[in-house]
């Protein structure tokens, strides 16, 4: 196990940094790498300095909301015992857009920062409603999805409502509320890195933790495994890392569905080393979706959300199918 997840991990890092130097070349104008990488050092040209400085942001926003997203979607995997579980699919993104977008209607405020914390408090609301309605007459997995679903299609459509009904907050959300990595300087970056990094380091404390979950409740009490306690770290860490990175790119889905999925085909049902290699599979997944939205349109960029959504939704039905009765 040592050695498959040392090779994963790996080559993810591998594909890691070939995507991102990629995020840094290619665009509205692409560059050669070697421009690319002696831009990194100052020594280009002044519009490839120009260029490569620009995209830096986005290249790190990427990786940040790639980790946020999938890290989450692996803790809500491991605590649920349910591999559908994603904070999309659950309603935590939706949730944290929704409050992202009545913040900026009711108070006009848009600061990097300000967003995150009303997307991590939309994130909590969010994810509690779905916890209680779910576990009305007893939890099951497909309860579950099922609440998480419509709890997303609610604040949804609570969002666009608010969004629709003023003009100039559609003009300002509109291409965020569809999933968006534009941007070109670093304040988003600095807003979200600390909620991300504190959430990393809150999975790596859980990491034990939550292979003893996955036992099942009974067994991990038996091992001394606080289940209350371990429930409430596992959902802090799911609502700074959804919240922070949904703050940055908007409600995109799937990337906490697909990672985890990936990282425990590869290296098995050790929660430990599904969160080291979902840390990296996440960016790689995310660096991979915006690449692809900036070239699949003849003009101008698709939305990272809808790019994500046709990469995730056939996984989403393929596992369906495949556990058939939840």
């Amino acid at each position: 196990m040592t050695a498959r997840l040392g090779l994963a991990v790996a080559l993810a890092s591998s594909m890691l940094c070939i995507l991102a130097l990629a995020s840094l070349a290619i665009g509205a104008k692409s560059l050669p790498l070697g421009e690319v990488l002696a831009a990194l050092t100052g020594d280009a040209s002044d519009v490839a300095n120009e260029i490569v400085a620009m995209r830096v942001p986005r290249m790190l926003l990427a990786i940040l909301a790639g980790i946020g997203f999938a890290l989450a979607g692996a803790v809500m995997q491991a605590v649920t015992r349910n591999v559908l579980a994603d904070p999309g699919i659950m309603g935590v993104n939706a949730g944290a857009s929704l409050a992202v977008v009545l913040c900026v209607a009711l108070t006009g405020m848009a600061q990097p920062m300000t967003l995150v914390w009303a997307a991590m408090g939309g994130a909590l609301v969010t994810g509690a409603l779905v916890q209680i309605f779910s576990s009305l007459g007893g939890a099951t997995a497909l309860r579950l999805v099922l609440c998480g679903v419509a709890m997303s299609a609610i604040a949804g459509g609570a969002g666009w409502a608010v969004t629709l009904s003023d003009p100039d907050l559609f003009r300002r959300v509109l291409v965020w509320g569809a999933g968006s990595l534009i941007v070109t300087d670093f304040e988003p970056v600095r807003a979200v890195a600390p909620f991300v990094l504190a959430g990393v380091l809150l999975t790596l404390v859980l990491g034990p933790r939550l292979n003893a979950i996955a036992l099942g409740n009974d067994l991990a009490r038996s091992l001394g495994v606080g289940i209350a306690g371990t429930q409430m770290a596992a959902a802090a860490s799911v609502v700074v890392l959804a919240g922070a990175a949904t703050s940055a790119t908007g409600p995109v889905g799937f990337v906490g569905l697909l990672a985890p999925l990936a990282a425990r085909a590869v290296v098995g049902v050790d929660q430990r080393a599904i969160l080291a290699l979902t840390a990296l599979l996440g960016p790689v997944l995310l660096l991979s979706a915006d690449l692809l939205a900036r070239v699949v349109l003849p003009q101008g960029e698709a939305p990272l959300g809808i790019v994500m959504a046709f990469a995730g939704a056939p996984v989403l039905i393929a596992l369906a199918y495949r556990i058939g009765d939840l």
